[in-house]
């Protein structure tokens, strides 16, 4: 039976909801590489919640310093909005801070791994995340559009550099075919571990609504099956509606039946919770949106001549080695560029754009 543990925080008190969490749920980390991978949808101000606290991603940062983990990485690959950008959008969110030395670009190294071909036959993944002993995910809760709710299982969808994700939004074509695709890639690695930040939490029209919830919990788990079926409890929907979970129920990953969970705290919805729809038809439908998803899949980055030192930065920090220097400027490879846009970040003269 999974557990999961609603426990009270505050962003001021959060160390002692994460003591509490690894004391019911022990975790060998000592002499151990540990990946931290928070929510970080794009550039933003703390105060937002679009992306995990930075006061929880100190707290466990902490922790795992002091329970003696050999390396600890956090990173993640930023969302539709901010390819390119993650030391950007980390600084805006006040993540690096929290993260006290420890953040890694992880989109600048990445492996290919096999996907499935109903999608895509391939897919790249930061070899960070492949390469860690143990990851350790912490999603915010939040609402989403398209799946209903941002939690654990779709957390992992940034294990993904650049433009893949809108690829692979764009592959799946509707909106349950779009929860099978994060099931998918859930599964490419799956978390050791889940520390959900809802002290302050999202609703309405997410993942980047104004309608914020002060909820004033940390929720934890080792089973992401079982900690999104919490989430979805509180917000008042029925875990068993969402095709995710039953996505990921088939495939073995875990049970949403709460009957099947030893919940640890108190389990009760939000009153008046502010869903989206549950077919994730507003997303589906909306032109505006599906205009850049399709756009972010065609950016390719190019190289202004004027400002160009030729110094080959960017053909270093390409995961996909699909840069080389053609008279001295370097070019792309259409077909092995995935748009995750490290040479933009890298390019220490600013000559990359994107188009």
């Amino acid at each position: 039976m999974s557990k999961v543990l609603i426990h009270p925080a505050t962003y001021d008190n959060v160390h002692e909801a994460i003591d509490r969490v690894f004391e019911l749920f022990p975790m060998r980390v000592k002499g151990k590489e540990v990946l931290l991978k928070p929510n970080v949808l794009r550039a933003s101000s703390a105060q937002e919640s679009i992306v995990t606290h930075p006061a929880v991603l100190r707290a466990v940062v902490e922790k795992m310093e002091a329970m003696g983990a050999t390396s600890i990485v956090v990173g993640d690959n930023p969302g539709l909005f901010s390819y390119g950008a993650n030391e950007e959008t980390f600084t805006k969110t006040g993540l690096m801070q929290a993260a006290k030395g420890h953040y890694k670009n992880i989109g600048d190294d990445s492996r290919k791994v096999d996907f499935n071909t109903k999608f895509m036959p391939t897919v790249s993944v930061s070899s960070a995340v492949l390469d860690a002993d143990i990851v350790i995910s912490l999603p915010k809760f939040k609402t989403h559009g398209l799946t209903v709710l941002t939690g654990a299982i779709k957390n992992s969808y940034g294990i993904l550099p650049g433009a893949q994700k809108a690829m692979l939004h764009k592959a799946a074509g509707s909106p349950e075919r779009f929860h099978e695709v994060v099931v998918d890639v859930f599964r490419l690695r799956v978390p050791d571990f889940f520390i959900v930040d809802a002290v302050v939490g999202m609703e309405g029209n997410g993942p980047a609504s104004p309608d914020l919830r002060n909820i004033g919990l940390i929720l934890a788990s080792d089973n992401a099956v079982a900690i999104d079926a919490v989430i979805a409890t509180m917000m008042g929907c029925d875990p068993g509606r969402l095709r995710f979970l039953q996505k990921a129920k088939e495939a073995g990953l875990g049970d949403y039946d709460l009957n099947s969970i030893e919940v640890i705290g108190e389990l009760k919805p939000l009153p008046d919770f502010k869903l989206p729809p549950l077919g994730g038809e507003a997303i589906l439908r909306n032109e505006a949106m599906q205009s850049i998803i399709h756009d972010r899949t065609l950016l390719r980055p190019g190289a202004d001549p004027v400002k160009c030192t030729g110094c080959g930065t960017c053909i270093d920090h390409c995961p996909m080695s699909a840069l080389s220097l053609i008279e001295n400027i370097p070019q792309v490879d259409a077909a092995r560029c995935i748009a995750c846009f490290c040479c933009q970040e890298m390019c220490p003269e600013q000559a990359i754009a994107l188009r």
